[in-house]
């Protein structure tokens, strides 16, 4: 019989935030598979944990899955750890549990502390409806491209940066999405935590004279379905009835259908679009 995976949340600063079932689960199983085993050791001592640990990683999260699912196989209990938060979360455990899964394996997770969330609740904007990027893609047009969706994203937004970068995400941020309110979270849960709501053009204009330091999460405002629909209807008041229905046509939608659509997008009724079309035909 297979043993099962446990993802463990593990503290993202105050070690008070760790659960008793976590360490509990921690202690019985036969390893720890931790993102970073100099970091996860000082966690360990903390709490008088001696299990056994092995590295998982980003550079050998592939390798090092089959080698784990094998452990698994024989029946052993893995927990998996990062550095810091709910493993799966912007990690390489994503890996690890779909290939479990793929094997049939057993897999839990052990709910705690996760940054995104943390600085959600705290940010002061919306929760209802959220999105989460983690960090953005380093290639730079792929930046550009999540970028560009997130210009258009309705939703809350949440990303993580390193303090190395953040000066040039927040312009990024500000070149392609405009102003938004943003919430700067830095610190999370240790002794100067910081919690920051503010814009991006405050932001930017704050970090000119002020070296960023510590893990940041960026909580960022939607953009407000009002302007959306008012820049909707910009575009096709810019436009001829005539034009509007040939952006539809030439889709392959019908006539009939193209009428109903052109109506709705100007807030006009399909017998109007009939009877201007029938006039101004040639």
């Amino acid at each position: 019989m297979s043993g099962t995976l446990y993802l463990c949340a593990t503290p993202i600063g105050n070690l008070g935030d760790i659960t008793a079932r976590v360490l509990e689960t921690l202690e019985q199983v036969d390893v720890i598979a931790a993102e970073d085993t100099r970091n996860s050791i000082h966690l360990l001592t903390h709490f008088g944990i001696k299990t056994p640990m092995t590295s998982y990683h980003e550079y050998n999260k592939t390798e090092k899955a089959y080698q784990l699912i094998s452990r698994l196989k024989e029946g052993k209990d893995i927990a998996l750890i990062t550095d810091a938060g709910t493993p799966a979360i912007s990690d390489p455990g994503e890996v690890l549990v779909r290939m479990c899964q793929e094997e049939g394996i057993m897999v839990t997770s052990l709910p705690g502390p996760a940054a995104c969330i943390t600085a959600l609740t705290l940010s002061g904007l919306p929760t209802r409806r959220f999105c989460f990027e983690g960090f953005l893609p380093s290639d730079k047009k792929e930046k550009k491209e999540v970028l560009e969706d997130m210009a258009l994203e309705t939703r809350t937004m949440i990303l993580y940066e390193a303090p190395h970068h953040l000066k040039r995400t927040l312009q990024e941020l500000y070149d392609l999405l405009g102003d938004r309110k943003i919430t700067i979270c830095r610190e999370l849960t240790k002794k100067f935590e910081t919690v920051l709501p503010t814009t991006l053009s405050e932001a930017l204009a704050m970090y000119e004279n002020e070296d960023p330091r510590g893990e940041y999460v960026l909580v960022i405002a939607g953009k407000d379905r009002k302007r959306i629909r008012m820049e909707e209807q910009q575009r096709w008041d810019s436009i001829s009835i005539e034009e509007h229905m040939m952006i539809y046509e030439e889709q392959g939608i019908s006539r009939k259908d193209a009428m109903k659509r052109v109506a709705a997008d100007r807030g006009m009724k399909k017998r109007e679009i009939y009877e201007y079309l029938f006039k101004n035909c040639d």
